[in-house]
């Protein structure tokens, strides 16, 4: 019998067993068995070897024939099989269409996120910048700047993370008021801006003190600024957070970068300024510190002083999400805890 004739045999004994395998398993033996390395042709065509050199290039192109259309049949029954598979699959399952799809969660910003994004989408809407700076700070940006010079006693409330004699974690946002004012070229407009971030001092943490906070300072620079242009923009931005009916009121203060310097209130929204335990029965809510520049400050980043004049505030909006929201411990919103912080879910 001639390696063509055996190769023929080979390939329709091979076909009908493909024609009759009933699983995937017994389908890739089949292949081995034929197709592999050490199977059936292969160890026909080794016979080669004692064929006349005519032969040889027809008996291999009669191989690959035989290879190519066995390979073939193998893949459609491949095909065949995976899809009677899929179907029996499909057949023994029981869906019910009427059932309700599952709820893919997805994340909303964070409640401290929230409150810092309304802020500054007020202070956009009256013409300002939004300008962030660096939470490491050189200490003469971070105090001195801010007339807090070295030995300072204002500096002991301010007790701060330090890294080397003149760099620190900052403690308040204000170096980026400096820094800005530093830039900022007068001779072509006022400056408007506040300075969101995170700030950080040495404080024990607990219901009302965190070692690392918010912060969102803002400040106006521009000739002729004064008292009245800062309770007027401090009117808008309370009554847009804690609604309309509210009530503002300026008390003396101290700050070093301010003078004079004010806190600031506002009637209570729980009460209306009768008493209750949230305003501490005085009717009013200290919510953040302002004032007018310190012209030491103004003269320090290279501002005439003599000519310009302008306001700065401070707030925290940790604060102002505890009174907002109702919240007793500023600790909830750093220990991300999906039971308390889903209940500021932004509904889109």
């Amino acid at each position: 019998m001639s390696l063509q004739d055996t190769l023929e045999q080979l390939k329709t004994a091979t076909l009908a067993q493909i024609n009759q395998v009933q699983g995937l398993t017994e389908l890739n033996d089949i292949r081995v068995q034929v197709l592999g390395k050490k199977g059936s042709i292969t160890e026909v065509l080794r016979s080669m070897k004692d064929l006349s050199p005519e032969m040889r290039p027809v008996v291999g192109a009669f191989a690959n024939e035989v290879r190519d259309e066995l390979t073939i049949a193998l893949e459609q029954k491949k095909i065949d099989l995976e899809e009677m598979v899929l179907n029996q699959a499909l057949a023994s399952e029981t869906i019910d269409v009427t059932l309700p799809g599952k709820t893919v969660k997805t994340g909303t910003p964070h409640v401290l996120t929230q409150i810092i994004q309304e802020i500054e989408d007020i202070f956009l809407g009256l013409g300002y910048q939004v300008i962030e700076g660096n939470e490491v700070e050189q200490d003469e940006y971070n105090f001195e700047r801010m007339n807090l010079p070295k030995d300072h006693p204002a500096r002991d409330m301010q007790d701060s993370f330090y890294i080397t004699d003149d760099l620190l974690l900052r403690t308040h946002t204000s170096p980026v008021q400096a820094r800005t004012m530093e830039q900022h070229d007068f001779s072509k407009g006022p400056l408007r801006m506040i300075s969101p971030g995170k700030v950080f001092r040495r404080d024990n943490d607990d219901a009302t003190h965190s070692h690392q906070f918010h912060q969102i300072e803002g400040l106006v620079i521009d000739e002729n600024i004064t008292m009245g242009d800062l309770k007027g923009t401090l009117e808008v931005l309370l009554k847009k957070i804690f609604g309309d009916e509210r009530k503002i009121r300026l008390r003396p203060s101290y700050f070093p970068f301010t003078e004079p310097s004010v806190e600031v209130d506002i009637s209570c929204f729980k009460c209306g300024g009768a008493g209750c335990n949230v305003c501490k029965h005085t009717g009013w809510i200290e919510v953040l510190g302002a004032g007018i520049v310190h012209p030491r400050v103004l003269e320090m980043s290279g501002v005439d002083a003599t000519k310009y004049s302008g306001f700065a505030f401070g707030l925290g909006p940790d604060r102002l999400a505890m009174l907002k929201y109702g919240v007793n411990d500023i600790r909830y919103f750093y220990q991300n805890d999906r039971r308390f912080l889903k209940q500021f879910n932004v509904k889109g």
